[in-house]
């Protein structure tokens, strides 16, 4: 009977975590209607922006998500998130009109994404997604890619890599690699190709880059950064200063946990795992990093952005007056979202093909 009961405690206390967790993602990527009196919400951005920020929630701070071994509660977690998301990027994909199709390269599944009225070209963006390595796939962030693939007119390679903890931080990295790698193998020259990627999934596209430089594999054309989670360490300022102004992104018990999941303690300020820590001044491709006034990543953008400008890349800082995280993604058709879109696409212009 003892044991009895202490089974059915432990059973109760992980779908606890499980649920708060799942709720903690559903009310912090306004998946549902939220209270609209919890953030500031600045004049300066457009009436868009302003409408879209009243709809978060504070509600979401205290939820724990779980713990950073627990493969099976990650795995419940994810799957809810995509059923959650698949109706909004259903609407994304009604909207485009991309071709997608599904494919592995490198042995590593993706997502080949073409925009409506596509022209073969040799030009390709590989994105790998945020979701704070944990959580999302190549299909949930169809919001990310395909209006990315639509506004620069370039095919776009969505890496589906193997989520923490199941897969930790040398295995994803290699899986990026290994896609890029398989593009060069079907003829594209790295001068060719682009990555991107947003969040942990900017994170991942400079630490991946910086092996494959270190590997002496090259390096792609240009890298574009959304909001990076550029240290996976709870160090900058604007941790401290935006998190009471930051309407998605809670550290302690929640991005502590991805962290954990992603990479051990001691490994956590590696470059590949932590970019900003990268030496750059033995070189890296040109790169674009947009994020916003309003998330505690803001110090990974600008400490990433100081690295780089310090030793010698080409690299631009492209701030939004009053946008919160990856703005561009979950709220893709915001006039500001359209703009940072703009100058990606003019950005990849410059860079790559040539």
């Amino acid at each position: 009977m003892t044991v009895r009961r202490t089974l059915s405690a432990i059973r109760q206390s992980t779908n606890m975590v499980i649920t708060a967790a799942i709720g903690w993602f559903v009310v912090a990527f306004n998946m549902v209607p939220a209270h609209g009196e919890d953030f500031v919400v600045p004049p300066t951005i457009s009436k868009e922006a302003r409408k879209a920020l009243a709809q978060f929630s504070r509600a979401a701070a205290s939820a724990p998500l779980p713990a950073p071994d627990d493969v099976e509660a990650w795995k419940e977690v994810q799957a809810e998130i995509e059923k959650k998301r698949a109706e909004a990027n259903s609407a994304v994909v009604k909207q485009y009109q991309p071709r997608i199709k599904e494919r592995k390269l490198g042995g590593v599944p993706i997502l080949d994404i073409k925009p409506r009225g596509w022209k073969n070209s040799n030009n390709v963006l590989v994105y790998t997604h945020g979701g704070a390595y944990t959580l999302y796939s190549a299909k949930s962030r169809l919001m990310s890619a395909v209006p990315m693939a639509s506004d620069t007119g370039l095919r776009v390679v969505s890496v589906d890599y193997t989520l923490a903890p199941e897969a930790r931080w040398r295995e994803v990295t290699g899986q990026v690699i290994a896609v890029i790698l398989a593009l060069v193998e079907e003829g594209h020259s790295l001068t060719d190709i682009a990555v991107y990627g947003e969040s942990a999934g900017g994170g991942l596209a400079a630490g991946a880059v910086l092996k494959m430089r270190d590997k002496g594999l090259g390096m792609p054309a240009a890298v574009v950064l959304w909001s990076p989670w550029s240290d996976i360490t709870e160090t900058g300022d604007s941790y401290t200063t935006l998190k009471d102004a930051d309407p998605l992104l809670y550290y302690p018990g929640n991005l502590k946990h991805c962290a954990d999941a992603y990479a051990a303690p001691a490994d956590q300020k590696h470059p590949y795992v932590s970019p900003v820590y990268g030496d750059y001044s033995k070189g890296f491709p040109p790169t674009l990093i947009q994020a916003g006034t309003k998330e505690i990543f803001l110090s990974n953008a600008v400490r990433h952005y100081q690295a780089l400008d310090n030793a010698g890349i080409p690299v631009k800082l492209d701030l939004y007056e009053g946008m919160w995280h990856i703005f561009q993604v979950f709220n893709h058709d915001l006039p500001e979202s359209k703009i940072a879109r703009k100058k990606v696409s003019a950005f990849l212009a410059q860079h790559v093909g040539k």
